[in-house]
This record gives structure tokens, sequence and C-alpha cells, in this order.
């Protein structure tokens, strides 16, 4: 099915007064959408890392998810607009606050007021597209929904221009990037995911400037290289540090945000080494490119086998326009 639905009675309504229509993609700083974790749950096991953790271990504390989730949100709202995605009473979806899921806004649009909204394809979390269609209609957005599996920015990645990176074959379908290449006037580069462990795009592949992009060169044919190469300097890392999740980072102007509970870890053991060894492999970057790195213990969240990145939806990219060096 595919859903071109779109709410313009605010935009008639500025337009009235003389006013140039607006919506947050289109502010001169960054902009983000999150959703607080009300309705988060770990009930439902939608993927292998939930699976390979007991149901009583993975339950939520909804206190602690609340507090890791606000120093995000406070960190992000010091320097950028974040919007608040509504959750509905009952809603009962367990996912909903991981919202880089749900949709992405195309970033080569100049108005950045069309967003595709995701074609799941785990029950589960069906009906969060139902939420990101009403909320984007709202705020008078031309809203979209593929006809195959998509699974939004967590499996779109912008580059520059109409250039994109895509991943397909876990929980997105190839047919999804193509439809989008044909119907936006937009290029994407199909990355095939193969991992069960690293099933979105953004486990495996972040651009962090208009240059550059972070890849897991191990994960990806040599074809499927050639074609990154083509368009971006690659950055390679480990795909030890892609499951400790040094892709999964989000960019606010300078400041590279990712998901760190190294803390919280036993100095010695295994974990606590892979989880410095990703952190140390970021820092080395940003330091070489001129970024500073913020972690945020989202541990709550890891029980879901998220991290950082899945819990923010970037409304426009604006953080890609300053110079760092």
């Amino acid at each position: 099915m595919e859903t071109a639905v779109t709410s313009r009675n605010g935009s008639a309504y500025s337009e009235a007064l003389g006013e140039p229509a607006m919506n947050m993609g289109m502010m001169e700083i960054p902009a983000f959408l999150m959703c607080p974790p009300f309705s988060f749950s770990t009930k439902v096991a939608n993927n292998i890392w939930m699976e390979e953790i007991e149901p009583e271990e993975r339950a939520v504390d909804h206190r602690r998810a609340t507090k890791q989730f606000l120093e995000l949100y406070h960190y992000l709202t010091s320097e950028a607009i974040v919007q608040i995605l509504p959750t509905p009473n009952g809603c009962g979806l367990q996912d909903l606050v991981f919202v880089a899921n749900m949709g992405v806004v195309l970033e080569h649009i100049k108005e950045k007021n069309t967003v595709i909204i995701s074609n799941f394809k785990a029950d589960v979390r069906c009906g969060e597209s139902d939420v990101g269609i009403r909320f984007f209609q709202s705020m008078g957005y031309d809203v979209y929904i593929p006809p195959y599996h998509f699974e939004g920015e967590a499996e779109l990645k912008y580059l520059y221009d109409n250039i994109y990176i895509g991943g397909y074959g876990i929980r997105s379908d190839a047919r999804a990037h193509r439809w989008l290449e044909d119907r936006f006037d937009m290029r994407v580069i199909q990355l095939q995911e193969v991992d069960e462990y690293l099933y979105h795009l953004d486990c495996t592949v972040f651009p962090i400037t208009k240059e550059q992009t972070i890849v897991c060169t191990e994960m990806y044919t040599k074809e499927e290289i050639r074609a990154i190469e083509e368009v971006t300097s690659i950055i390679d890392v480990s795909e030890d540090d892609c499951y400790s999740g040094i892709t999964n980072s989000v960019r606010l102007h300078n400041i590279l945000l990712n998901a760190s509970n190294i803390n919280y870890l036993k100095k010695g053991t295994e974990l606590y080494q892979l989880e410095l060894q990703k952190n140390r492999r970021l820092e080395d970057i940003a330091t070489e490119l001129g970024f500073e790195v913020y972690y945020f213990n989202l541990d709550e969240f890891m029980k879901s086998g998220a991290l950082l990145s899945c819990l923010v939806m970037h409304l426009n990219r604006n953080s890609y326009n300053i110079d760092l060096l």
C-alpha cells in the first residue's frame, strides 16, 4: 500500500497571514524527533539480541529508562530543536521510543517537508506507522508509505545532494529503495545486510561528514564497497566495533553522541574490553576529524537491542553544515 495524504491546514493558515510555511526541518539549527519511553517494553522479543536475554533479565526499569532518555533529550535541546512524538494512551507499542525506525525525512528535498513512513516487517511494530502518519500529517508534511518493507532512517543514510546509502535484506526490501529512487529523484547505494545481529544499516554505516562515512567494510562485498567509494571516502571500522555500536551515533555540530555503559562493566571482562576498544576507535576518528565525543549510558534501551541512534530521528541535518578543521 502506498499513502500520499497531506494535512496542509497549518500551511494554509500561514499563507493566509502572508507568512511563509515552515516546518521543524526548515529551521536554521539542527532539529530532531524523539519519543519518551511511556510505552517502552521488552515483552515481545523481536530481534536476536533480545532472544538471547531471559525475559526477567530484559524487563525494563522504567524509572531508569526515563532518566537515561532525559539525559540525551536535555543534551540535544541545548543546541537543537527536539520535537516530541505524542504517545497514544494505551497504545501498547513497545518500540515507539525508537523513532529512527519509524520513518525518514528526505534531506535532498529543499523544503524538508517529505517524510517516508516505515512499512514494518515485524508485526509488533506495525502500529507505529499509524502514529507517524497522524503526527507528520498534523505538522503539514507530505507523507508517503512505500509498498514494500522499509524501516526508516535506520535503513537510509543521507550523504549529500540526492545521494543516499540504503540497507536491505533483513528488515527492509531492496524494492523499497528503487521505489524511492523512481518517486523522489534520488540515488540509493544499496547494501545487503546478512548478519542477523546487524540487521539495520545504522549498525554498520554512519555518515560522519559530507565527505566521509564510517563503514564496516568486512560486512559487504567488493562491488558494494566500490559503489560506496565512488560517492564518499570510507573510514573503516571492525565488526566487533559495530557490535558495540560505533556507527549507532548521532552528530550534533562538532560533537559525536554515542551510547556506552563502560562505567557499569567489570574491568578485565570481555565485554569491558570490547566497549573500551570501540570507544577508543571512535575517539581516534573524532580527534583526526576535529570532533569531540560525548557518551550516554543507555543500557535500559540496550535490552531491546537498541543504541543511541535508534532514539533520534533527524528532521534536518544542519549539523553537517559547519566546518570542522
